[in-house]
């Protein structure tokens, strides 16, 4: 519920009617919100199907979401024993690509994209 030192309300209505409200007092907690909210996405939209009575909507493997955008799924490298895959933000990501230099692979920080506090990506050569 907004409140007085509410500064951006976002509400959502999806289609079967129910509907999200995103309350912020600044941009560091709007945008800490539509991160929350961007990664339960699917536990909301399985919520809402299983209180309607419907069965859940199936979870895509990582591998179809992969081949649906046309790339390919490649399993995380093992982490090495002794390395500390980890930043203050929690869990880095392990990931991989092809850009124009050719495939690359890092350890991600699990900060939204542009956060301002985001940490470096760990590089493996």
């Amino acid at each position: 519920m907004a409140t007085e030192g509410t500064k951006f309300q976002i509400n959502y209505k999806l289609s079967d009617g129910t509907l999200i409200n995103l309350y912020a007092a600044d941009v560091k907690e709007l945008e800490a919100g539509l991160a929350d909210l961007a990664m339960n996405a699917m536990n909301i939209r399985a919520t809402g199907f299983e209180l309607a009575g419907g069965s859940p909507a199936p979870v895509p493997s990582v591998a179809s979401v992969a081949q649906a955008f046309g790339g390919t799924y490649t399993a995380p490298a093992p982490v090495a024993s002794g390395t500390n895959n980890s930043c203050k933000h929690g869990a880095m990501t392990f990931k991989t690509g092809t850009s124009s230099k050719g495939p690359w692979q890092g350890w991600m920080c699990p900060t939204p994209k542009g956060a301002p506090d985001k940490c470096d990506t760990i590089w493996i050569r």
